[in-house]
């Protein structure tokens, strides 16, 4: 039991790391969206977003998804609540935001400003709406 308890937190932790990049790193984008006509922003941000990617957002979401592996192989009958499966639906949206944030990123280093300033702060907001998701679902586990 004492295992799967810091196995547990590990994993919370890991989730936190997680989401603080997915909370930024569009923001950023609003930015560099904002301030395209500017070459040395566009380089500054260009960085941080490869380095909030690479360094923090990418070895958060392996850790997260590692650990929850580890927790389910503790855990095996969760598999079987429908609750878990909503909630790992949720996973894979918030793993398909981070890929589609790695193109975008590497678009907006080359100069192709393909989304809006406003369409940045619309998709920004999705890791939000999926927390609310992820932890109700984790907390109130809902006989759905």
């Amino acid at each position: 039991m004492q295992f799967y308890l810091v196995l547990k937190a590990l994993h919370i932790i890991g989730m936190v790391a997680w989401f603080a990049g997915l909370f930024y790193i569009f923001r950023l984008f609003v930015y560099h969206v904002k301030y395209q006509n500017n070459p040395e922003l566009c380089q500054a941000y260009s960085q941080m977003e490869r380095k909030l990617l690479y360094i923090i957002m990418h070895p958060a979401m392996l850790v997260t998804i590692l650990l929850g592996l580890l927790l389910i192989s503790q855990n095996p009958v969760v598999l079987s609540a429908p609750w878990f499966h909503l909630k790992l639906l949720l996973v894979v949206v918030l793993i398909a935001y981070q890929i589609f944030a790695g193109m975008t990123q590497k678009r907006f280093a080359r100069g192709d400003f393909f989304l809006s300033e406003k369409a940045c702060r619309i998709i920004n907001e999705i890791p939000t709406l999926v927390l609310i998701g992820v932890v109700l679902l984790a907390v109130i586990k809902p006989g759905i």
